[in-house]
């Protein structure tokens, strides 16, 4: 048998929505999940959090029509249980195996895709610039967007071909017209929406100095140059290139505001620098981000707003719900901020995660070097994003 084909289940079982779990979880009811994918897919990708029990035990062993008591005996039995898989079917017959024999169960529609397609959107309170900012969150892999809207006009920064249609879509809902979108760099954890967008009438802006790693579209693109400014209302959108992430690495600084940082600096750690010219350029990129956090974002006003393009469950949200804090915060909280170069360097090569799953066909689609219809787009980028130089929190409480 394989993994997606199997039989409809004997009794009727409730489903939850994905967003209703994710609901559950952020009001901090105690979830207690069984995760039902192999083990290796489990151990590099799960739902987390405070309040949720996870357990994973694989779908086969559930196969036989008399499971082992060791099996069951691993599954509580005096509170609901939510049974997920990747796609839905796996988690749906174990769901029905399991409450055959007395279980409380339901089980997560579509999976670990349906989880992947929840995308939130949270008003950035503290931005203090013209217009508003909208701090988008994809909690399955950490990834973060920022949409600026200000009169009639708005513009998104590090949007995701996923929800090419849900930026148009909020823009409209907010009175506005989309009329920019911005890459910070080639990213290598996500598909980016840039193309897609721009296909609808969007301008697409891409980093002037990403350009020579190979971008096959760059002349059907705007490029931004350090400095370059663009009107979004009566906002600004100021170019700023901040490499060491990668070569081409760029930020937003939107409405004087909020620095729209990508991959350089988070509010919990730093970026990794191995992306782009693996473990023996990883040194010199260091350098070069110790330069640029140093020399220019530190350098900005105190009360800047940093935003990043990801988040990690080591991060902890600002009151607004939003993965955002003031250069000040960072300053005091994140020691390596205040190292010198050496130590700095030395700290963040110490210990970086494993690379994004698929990280170099994810880069060489979003250069243009290769091509994956919306399905194959949408599957290489699930999983964790892995873009910062450690899965540990390098910030203070």
């Amino acid at each position: 048998m394989m993994a997606d084909e199997f039989p409809e289940p004997e009794v009727e079982v409730e489903s939850i929505a994905p967003e209703d779990l994710k609901s559950r979880i952020d009001a901090g009811e105690e979830v207690t999940l069984l995760d039902s994918r192999m083990t290796s897919d489990y151990e590099e990708w799960k739902i987390d959090g405070e309040n949720v029990d996870s357990i994973n035990i694989p779908y086969f062993e559930f196969l036989e029509d008399d499971i082992d008591d060791d099996v069951l005996d691993r599954i509580p039995d005096d509170r609901e249980v939510t049974v997920l898989c990747a796609k839905g079917g796996a988690s749906e017959y174990v769901a029905g195996a399991l409450k055959q024999r007395g279980y409380d169960v339901n089980h997560l529609e579509e999976g670990m895709n349906g989880w992947a397609r929840i995308y939130e959107r949270e008003e950035v309170t503290e931005y203090d610039g013209p217009g508003s900012v909208y701090q988008y969150q994809r909690p399955s892999s950490g990834c973060l967007g920022y949409l600026l809207v200000d009169g009639d006009e708005a513009a998104i920064v590090d949007p995701l071909r996923a929800f090419t249609d849900r930026y148009l879509e909020d823009a409209e809902e907010l009175g506005a017209d989309l009329t920019y979108a911005f890459d910070t760099h080639i990213h290598a954890d996500h598909i980016s929406g840039l193309r897609e967008l721009a296909a609808e009438g969007v301008e697409g802006v891409i980093p002037e100095n990403a350009v020579p790693r190979g971008v096959t579209y760059a002349d059907e693109m705007t490029t931004a140059a350090d400095g370059d400014e663009f009107d979004v209302g009566d906002a600004t959108v100021e170019t700023i290139y901040t490499p060491g992430h990668t070569s081409g690495m760029t930020s937003y600084l939107l409405g004087g505001s909020l620095l729209t940082t990508g991959d350089g600096l988070f509010i919990e750690s730093v970026a990794r620098p191995d992306l782009e010219e693996g473990d023996d350029g990883a040194p010199a990129a260091a350098e070069q981000l110790y330069d640029t956090l140093q020399e220019r974002v530190l350098t900005l006003p105190e009360e800047t707003l940093i935003g990043g393009a990801h988040f990690s469950d080591a991060a902890v949200p600002a009151d607004d719900g939003t993965y955002t804090a003031p250069i000040s915060d960072l300053k005091a909280r994140m020691d390596a901020l205040s190292y010198d170069k050496e130590e700095f360097v030395e700290t963040v090569l110490a210990d970086m995660p494993p690379r994004p799953a698929n990280y170099v066909d994810i880069i060489a689609t979003n250069l243009g070097q290769q091509d994956a219809d919306d399905e194959e787009a949408f599957t290489l980028e699930l999983g964790p994003n892995n873009c910062a130089a450690s899965t540990d929190a390098m910030t203070s409480d």
